[in-house]
């Protein structure tokens, strides 16, 4: 029988009393893509760090090539052939690629940077990447920081990659065009282990999945032999329903008429350039776009957070008469009636903050309107609770700082809080980034539920098959301009991936 090229023998990791891996046991092998599942808190990040040298387990053993091994840092997993790509990139921008390869590496002599990058393009030509080695980060876009990552491993000497959700920030031809690359990696005796929540991805790319569940392995599977609804139970405990429900709302009204839109940034480069749109209630308008096409500033601008230009009118409920939201500061928005919720992409920067407790953070919305000069505690406590309870928020208590929740659980509390405002108009950057499939498809519900209460929903988000079945239309942006509007029941995410990269084509959906 082959030797695995990794075993995981009974590893465990405790962070005070929560146990994030309880006896883990899992071979990888050679030659293998091996998907790693799990809900958020599950343990999946936490296992792999302790391959790749950030954790030390507090139990258990890890064998490379059937040999015991002991990794205490990034260095140790290095020397032993693993590398760890994460969400967040580790490269210096104002570097090279051939830079960011040979930094913090000892050699014998004088660095010759021709023959650095002499090396990567021997690896450009094995595995089919196209990194150019004196190309600056800072010029480079998502995807080919992402893949100088890959490279940075491979010309340290990797055998084993992990990557973190290595799709989160990829159009559909950059995802393909990755998955061939990993392909290649892998018939070239290679293993790669990927941590993701899309379940459609792990079914075309994988050899074989891996389960966890609440820090415990509850099974792997050669990835042929399942499907993804038997996966969602497993990772969940029970069965789960993989289904957006998208009714159509009777008589859409017209809440948001934006009109020239433009923002300029504080380098002085345009992040939006006339933008124009409209925005109606009963509707889930998607906002499609590579990573920094404008879309953060677009919702920041119309939530009075960011400096822009152009028009914004707002049409309240009540039919009273339409608002200028341009120029108004947040707090001069709400004190005019105009409900608006923003769900920031930044958690922890904007959203919440991290040394207050779950109560006190539902606190930051409702303080101003108490009666009288102490807040309602009472209140916020109770919201809290309620959020923990239907969003299954993994906390000791509602009086846990949020700082030492996990990053899905953050945003959990972030998205329950600003959808129990109810809103008239709901703007969710990334809600559901980070979030396991049960919990993200619950949001994909309550945002359903929203836009049938009659409020208007816009939605960033990233993966472009819950675009096409969650939206009703879907708005594309590229370059800080709109490259078209599509009708979401009739669009393809191919169509979308292209608009995203392209501003020669424009399709314009009817508008009742």
């Amino acid at each position: 029988m082959e030797t695995a090229a990794l075993q995981l023998k009974n590893l465990t990791k405790t962070f005070g009393s929560v146990v994030a891996n309880d006896n883990v046991s899992l071979d990888i092998y050679r030659g293998e893509i091996l998907s790693l599942l799990g809900e958020n808190g599950s343990g999946k990040t936490t296992l792999m760090n302790m391959l790749s040298g950030i954790y030390y387990p507090d139990g258990g053993q890890i064998f490379v090539n059937g040999k015991e091994v002991r990794i205490g840092s990034p260095k140790d997993a290095f020397d032993l052939g693993i590398g760890m790509i994460h969400q967040h990139f580790k490269l210096v921008d104002v570097l090279t690629a051939a830079e960011n390869m040979v930094l913090g590496i000892k050699e014998k002599g004088r660095l010759n940077i021709k023959a650095v990058g002499e090396k990567i393009r021997k690896i450009n030509e094995q595995y089919g990447f196209n990194v150019d080695p004196d190309k600056k980060i800072y010029d480079m876009s998502v995807s080919e920081k992402q893949t100088v990552e890959i490279v940075k491993m491979l010309y340290r000497g990797a055998d084993v990659l992990i990557l973190d959700e290595p799709t989160a920030v990829l159009t559909p031809q950059e995802t393909r065009k990755l998955f061939a690359v990993l392909k290649n990696m892998r018939d070239n005796g290679k293993t790669v282990v990927i941590i993701t929540h899309k379940l459609h991805e792990v079914m075309e790319l994988s050899d074989r999945v891996a389960v966890l569940r609440k820090g415990v392995h509850v099974g792997d599977f050669k990835t042929s032999e399942t499907n993804p609804q038997e996966l969602t139970n497993l990772m969940v405990g029970h069965s789960v329903t993989l289904n957006i429900s998208r009714e159509k709302y009777e008589n859409p009204v017209k809440r948001l008429d934006i009109r020239n839109l433009s923002c300029v940034n504080e380098d002085g480069v345009k992040v939006l350039d006339d933008i124009n749109f409209d925005v109606y209630a009963g509707e889930v308008l998607g906002i499609a776009g590579i990573s920094g096409c404008g879309q953060k500033e677009l919702l920041e601008g119309i939530a009075g957070l960011q400096k822009v230009s152009g028009s914004i009118k707002f049409y309240p409920p009540d039919g009273s008469t339409e608002q200028e939201l341009v120029g108004k500061s947040p707090l001069e928005i709400i004190k005019c009636g105009i409900a608006l919720s923003f769900v920031p992409e930044d958690r922890l920067g904007m959203g919440l903050i991290g040394n207050m407790d779950l109560a006190d953070n539902m606190l930051l919305r409702s303080y101003q309107k108490g009666k009288s000069v102490f807040a309602d505690r009472k209140s916020s406590a109770n919201l809290a609770a309620k959020v923990v309870d239907e969003l299954e928020v993994v906390t000791p208590g509602i009086d846990t700082p949020v700082r030492q929740l996990s990053g899905g659980n953050v945003q959990k509390i972030l998205v329950g809080r600003e959808i129990a405002s109810e809103p008239a108009v709901l703007m969710s950057a990334y809600a559901v980034r980070g979030l396991d499939i049960n919990t993200s498809y619950t949001i994909y519900n309550l945002m359903n539920e929203q836009k049938m209460r009659g409020a208007a929903v816009i939605y960033v988000g990233e993966d472009l098959d819950v675009l096409v079945e969650l939206c009703d239309r879907i708005l594309v942006l590229c370059g800080g301009k709109v490259s078209g509007i599509v009708d979401g029941r009739g669009a393809t995410k191919e169509e979308v991936g292209l608009l995203m990269t392209s501003l020669g084509q424009k399709k314009e959906a009817n508008e009742e």
